[in-house]
């Protein structure tokens, strides 16, 4: 049976409210000036979204409000109503809840019901996971269109009234790189003219033996006193090992497609900060594709940034154009990554 091709049909995203800058960060906190600086050079994002209102300490924001707002943009970019989506996958590291699934209350908010729908718990690598889970389906040939939801909401971690100051760096960091948000993607095999096609997707658990990079604690009523951190993150191990990761996952793909470096002209590196994204894009060394980063404005928004990096080539890609996306997980150290092309018209993709 010949493998039917999966059209990216449309892309949407959603932010919540305004941007805040380094400077209101430092502000916020009750920081001296000087880390404002430190930032800039250190994480190299200058701005973020949060879904904390920072004047009253309250969530304005919750992740299925974004998703909601992402999932209906991308389904209106596509042309296509609830009652067509045949499928629906989303990967979160923050979901509302444990229960109910937040996939289920976007899918509920959205008019979409009378269909399987899948929650992953996962970091940075979480999207690409999604939409594995979401091509795999599709070439089972049991669903036709899907709609696939990556976000986090990661300031419900953050406390208006912590002194940052006397934290440890591991605490602090996060307080930094992350930023709110969500996105989705409508991918189907209906025959689409003029849409790119998802020509591979892969994911590989790298963590045997090694020390997790990030941890992000639940606590419940019996818990809840246990010593350690909310959220920590060994950021040097990250600096050491993601840019090798990010490199193993991009020969993986060209490999596996017979593709070279220079017939790239899209690269959508992992988004871990600003500075990082810049580190691992001279690991890669993909001199001719033009670079599609988000992180320096909108921050870490972890599963929701390939759906803002997508949106961003989605308009530009012209037939005949490639482009490969690659995430990086420290919490067990995952590498993932996926390759789109734009078909030329009358001839098959490659």
């Amino acid at each position: 049976m010949e493998r039917p091709d999966i059209h990216i049909a449309s892309v949407g995203t959603a932010l919540p409210g305004d941007p805040v800058d380094n400077a209101e960060l430092v502000r916020r906190f009750r920081l001296p000036a000087v880390w404002e600086q430190w930032i800039d050079a250190f994480v190299g994002t200058r701005s973020r979204h949060f879904s904390l209102d920072l004047e009253t300490g309250r969530m304005a924001y919750s992740l299925a409000d974004l998703g909601e707002a992402a999932g209906r943009k991308a389904l209106d970019a596509a042309g296509v109503e609830a009652g067509d989506i045949d499928l629906v996958v989303m990967a979160s590291a923050s979901p509302d809840m444990l229960m109910p699934a937040t996939v289920n209350v976007i899918a509920d908010k959205l008019g979409i019901n009378d269909v399987p729908t899948y929650q992953l718990q996962s970091g940075c690598t979480g999207a690409v996971q999604a939409l594995d889970i979401a091509c795999q389906m599709l070439l089972s040939g049991r669903h036709r269109t899907v709609l696939v939801i990556g976000g986090d909401t990661c300031a419900k971690h953050l406390d208006l009234g912590m002194n940052l100051a006397e934290m440890s760096p591991h605490m602090q960091v996060n307080v930094m790189l992350f930023g709110d948000g969500a996105g989705a993607a409508v991918l189907t095999t209906r025959a689409l003219a003029d849409t790119p096609v998802l020509q591979r997707v892969f994911t590989r658990l790298q963590g045997h033996g090694r020390a997790p990079g990030q941890v992000v604690r639940w606590y419940g009523l019996a818990d809840r006193e246990e010593p350690g951190e909310p959220v920590s993150e060994d950021f040097k191990a990250i600096e050491n090992s993601a840019p090798g990761m990010a490199a193993e996952a991009l020969h993986d793909l060209l490999a596996d497609l017979d593709w070279k470096k220079e017939e790239l002209d899209y690269v959508l590196p992992p988004q871990l900060s600003g500075r990082m994204t810049r580190r691992v894009l001279d690991h890669l060394d993909v001199a001719g594709a033009e670079e599609i980063s988000r992180v320096e404005e909108i921050g870490n928004t972890v599963n929701a940034i390939p759906f803002f990096q997508l949106e961003q080539i989605l308009a530009d890609m012209i037939p005949g154009e490639r482009a490969i996306g690659i995430s990086v997980e420290a919490s067990k150290w995952i590498k993932s990554g996926y390759a789109v092309e734009k078909p030329i018209s009358g001839l098959e993709v490659r």
